[in-house]
């Protein structure tokens, strides 16, 4: 019985080892490996993986291609929902979502769906894989505002329909958060995500960077100037949050934003760059998301001892499971139920440590998580030489200050229909701009909603 069959395990670097570098952790599967895993597959009559899957990828349908050996199928079958599938097989949460239904994990491990399928992505890039078929041109333009997931998963569902796309890029480089955000060691840059990109190039999707819509150009003057039927909003969430608490200002006190750009995009942590970063000898990270790990494990890699300081208790972290296992693996430690009150300096300025108290945990809040609640007395001191905050972050205003009828929320989030419409006409949005800092694959199946309401937009208006 295939359900008999244990999961499959993947290759990892030692942990050791990866602590010291930038290489990525893991290694995937081998052909032989992903077609041993497909077979536990059940193919489900019903399968909920499909439902659980926010760009509702035929699961079943690829593995079974995967199981019988053609690969070529299997990415052809992704490709008819998913643009990225190398990047999504990387780092989206699937323990939550398409393997957190997989009827496998009610009694035992859940088929290796997010591992299958970065299999199939990296197998199609090392082989020429091709997309799903491209409709003929039919006339209509397009823009895309950012290059992050929700653009680059709208431009191609709007570029396989026949529209004329470009992507305007505020940054040098394209991918947004995909690049500037998640390390090297967990997304490799050149050999994933550029090669993703290219393939959309190859779909006929135009990319424009160092444009800083708002600024370079308005979303107004791209409808009325130049000649766009309808804007899609992909910018993301990329301003930072802080506690603001005393001494905050300090020098050493950087948002996990800032740290992770300097490391990703600018490449710090590689020797022929001179991008200045500073670590000290310690190194303290307040939250408990995804950033927060990357953040983290970043500041290890470049040479410091480094902690994680969060309020709530290891079952309530909101970052993946894996990326706390390897965390932890690689030497982090973990301060729980613990809350920073103040950073405290030194007589020049600088970060000498940060003061905490204890929490202990409450009644659920809105989130559904139990509140923490301040022990008395519980005072206490962490000596570290920069403090990275990894809070969450929001939309950069910009937009909302350039464009005309362009609503947003109390929390500077652009206000969406479930479509993605605004309140603009014939402008859409999605992702991180809407919902506030998510998951890619969430900010993907936003941009493949928007693809499908903007060509019903235009087709409308013909």
């Amino acid at each position: 019985m295939a359900n008999k069959i244990p999961r499959v395990s993947v290759r990892e670097q030692d942990a050791r080892q990866r602590a010291t570098n930038f290489e990525e952790v893991c290694y995937g599967y081998n052909a032989e490996e992903a077609r041993l895993e497909a077979s536990r597959c059940l193919n489900c009559k019903n399968p909920r993986c499909v439902a659980a899957c926010p760009v509702n990828i035929n699961i079943p349908a690829f593995i079974g291609k995967v199981n019988d050996g053609d690969f070529a199928a299997a990415a052809s079958i992704i490709a008819e929902d998913s643009s990225l599938p190398s990047i999504c097989g990387r780092v989206c949460p699937q323990e939550t979502q398409c393997e957190g239904s997989c009827i496998l994990g009610i009694k035992g491990e859940p088929v290796a769906i997010g591992k299958l399928e970065r299999f199939v992505g990296d197998w199609s890039l090392e082989n020429g894989g091709k997309s799903a078929v491209q409709a003929d041109a039919n006339g209509h333009k397009v823009a895309i505002i950012g290059s992050g997931p929700s653009g680059l998963a709208c431009a191609s569902d709007l570029a396989k329909m026949g529209y004329d796309v470009t992507v305007f890029e505020a940054l040098h480089k394209l991918g947004g958060v995909l690049v500037y955000g998640i390390p090297e060691f967990r997304l490799p840059k050149e050999k994933i995500v550029a090669r993703e990109i290219a393939s959309l190039r190859d779909l006929g999707v135009k990319f424009e960077t160092d444009v800083v819509v708002g600024r370079t150009i308005t979303i107004d003057s791209l409808m009325e100037d130049e000649g766009f039927d309808a804007v899609f909003i992909g910018s993301g969430a990329g301003l930072p949050r802080f506690m603001g608490i005393e001494g905050e200002n300090l020098n050493g006190v950087v948002s996990a934003n800032e740290f992770l750009t300097r490391a990703n995009l600018m490449r710090a942590f590689a020797e022929e760059y001179d991008t200045p970063i500073y670590v000290g000898k310690r190194v303290v990270v307040v939250g408990g998301g995804n950033v927060a790990m990357d953040a983290v494990r970043t500041a290890k890699r470049l040479g410091a001892d480094a902690v994680i300081v969060y309020r709530r208790s290891e079952a309530e972290l909101p970052a993946r499971v894996e990326e706390v296992h390897h965390a932890k693996e690689e030497g982090i430690v973990f301060k729980m139920l613990t809350n920073p009150v103040r950073v405290l300096g030194d007589d020049k300025g600088w970060v000498r440590g940060i003061t905490c108290v204890e929490m202990t945990l409450g009644e659920p809040d809105e989130s559904g998580r139990r509140s923490p609640v301040v022990k008395p007395d519980s005072e206490f001191d962490v000596e570290c030489d920069v403090v990275i905050m990894a809070l969450g972050t929001s939309p950069n205003p910009l937009l909302k200050q350039t464009t005309a009828g362009l609503d947003t929320d109390r929390r500077g989030c652009i206000v969406a229909s479930e479509s993605g419409a605004t309140s603009r006409q014939g402008v859409f949005a999605g992702g991180d701009a809407v919902t506030g800092a998510a998951t890619v694959i969430l900010a993907m199946g936003a941009g493949r909603k928007a693809a499908k309401a903007i060509d019903e937009y235009i087709k409308a208006k013909r």
